[in-house]
């Protein structure tokens, strides 16, 4: 198994969306970065746990815990002339983007970025690094375990 982080604005879904959802699942959608759309495609796997991270807001932080639940498939979004994540060089025959859905497995205590900041044990996470945007990242199993153990205890 392999661990994520999965950041998404709240205003867009939030941990509350998701827990409302039917089946309490969602398209993990939107994703328009090549790295985080390689993670979803080459490195994910059905049954991997991801922090449910909200970014964009006024106090970013880990929000819950999810499961990947299904395999990758092409974003609709990413073919709808409407959508902000439409991209007029992908097609059906040929789509750049996918996504992978994610389900519920709860809402957690939430673990702020500056908390993260403040334990030298996630020193490396890469959501802690310098200019690290990515919307998915890897996590390990030792940061895993310490946030899940020690930050939501």
């Amino acid at each position: 198994m392999r661990y994520w982080l999965m950041k998404s604005e709240p205003a867009e879904v939030s941990i509350d969306d998701l827990a409302a959802r039917p089946g309490q699942t969602v398209p993990w959608f939107g994703v328009r970065n090549y790295q985080a759309r390689n993670f979803m495609r080459d490195a994910m796997r059905v049954g991997d746990l991801a922090f449910f991270y909200h970014s964009g807001c006024a106090e970013p932080g880990i929000a819950g815990i999810c499961q990947v639940c299904s395999t990758p498939y092409p974003d609709a979004t990413q073919f709808d002339p409407a959508s902000p994540y439409f991209d007029a060089k992908s097609s059906p025959a040929n789509p750049r983007w996918l996504l992978v859905d994610v389900r519920l497995i709860e809402k957690t205590p939430y673990v702020s970025l500056r908390r993260l900041r403040g334990a030298s044990e996630l020193a490396n996470m890469p959501l802690l690094a310098r200019a690290n945007r990515l919307s998915i990242t890897p996590v390990s199993a030792a940061e895993w375990q310490f946030i899940t153990g020690t930050l939501m205890a």
